[in-house]
């Protein structure tokens, strides 16, 4: 059994861990909360701006769509990584990760892979392969619309310049505070809708749907970038405060232990220094 000073040094290890992980868990909180009211405030707005795009579209000729909605073959392809710039977060950044892996090497194991990086945990994991672009981790310290724009108006100034024939991106979507699903949307080519959904024949459009679309699309893609990366941050956030309310548990739970394994130890050292003690007392005796 280890000596009481080893296991006394153990507790207050413990529990200095335990107070920074139960302070990092009320910081998350106080942020997630400003960071889900942005989001659930803006998924409308967004995926409302979306179906219509789509929809708008969907009922253009082939010749006269948006070079936007160009389909071409599939040669080259761009993956949008959005993560965090820290760890201490659960499986939020390790999930997004393994999916763009499994995406490269499954299903665009015959194209060529580049990437860009929202955040450094992504770049740090494929920086290694030389295949990132461009690292734009910075994007958190002034988190705006207009600071996103830039890097969708690049997305899209490489896209018609033939650079890349797709471009996805990869985030977890906020659903509570300990669920964050791993989402991967197409961002260009537009994906326009089918069947009854892309039917606009009965709307009078004013001025032409094709302006109307060659308007829209550009605002469409940021918001779409900016809603992603604002989903990533609300539910980097979610997954660290449940992290760190299960590593204050864990360390509740660790310090205990080593306070009865303490008590224990203290009580047989005392029982010892007793029959110590007594026995000397009788061999005086004797």
């Amino acid at each position: 059994m280890a000596n009481l000073k080893e296991i006394r040094n153990r507790i207050s290890s413990v529990s200095s861990t335990m107070q920074i992980t139960s302070a990092m868990k009320m910081v998350s909180a106080a942020k997630l909360k400003k960071a889900q009211d942005a989001i659930t405030a803006m998924r409308p707005y967004s995926d409302k701006l979306t179906e219509l795009l789509q929809s708008l579209s969907a009922t253009l000729d082939a010749d006269s769509g948006s070079a936007y909605a160009t389909q071409r073959e599939v040669k080259k392809v761009l993956i949008v990584t959005i993560t965090s710039n820290r760890g201490l977060a659960g499986a939020f950044n390790s999930n997004i990760i393994k999916e763009v892996i499994k995406m490269t090497s499954e299903t665009y194991a015959n194209q060529e892979v580049s990437y860009l990086a929202i955040g450094k945990k992504g770049n740090d994991a494929f920086k290694k392969t030389n295949n990132v672009i461009d690292n734009r981790s910075d994007i958190y310290d002034h988190l705006t619309f207009d600071n996103v724009a830039e890097i969708a108006e690049m997305l899209m100034d490489k896209f018609i310049a033939g650079e890349f024939d797709k471009i996805d991106i990869v985030y977890n979507k906020f659903k509570n505070a300990a669920t964050q699903i791993v989402t991967t949307e197409q961002f260009l080519p537009i994906v326009p809708v089918e069947g009854e959904a892309a039917n606009a024949s009965d709307y009078v459009f004013e001025p032409s749907k094709l302006e109307i679309v060659e308007q829209l699309i550009p605002k469409s893609l940021k918001t779409q970038l900016y809603k992603g990366i604002r989903d990533s941050f609300a539910s980097e956030h979610g997954a660290r405060m449940t992290a760190m309310h299960k590593a204050t548990d864990n360390a509740t739970e660790l310090r205990d232990q080593l306070k009865l394994t303490y008590n224990k130890a203290r009580q047989a050292a005392i029982t010892n220094e007793i029959l110590e003690i007594v026995g000397g007392a009788e061999a005086l005796n004797n």
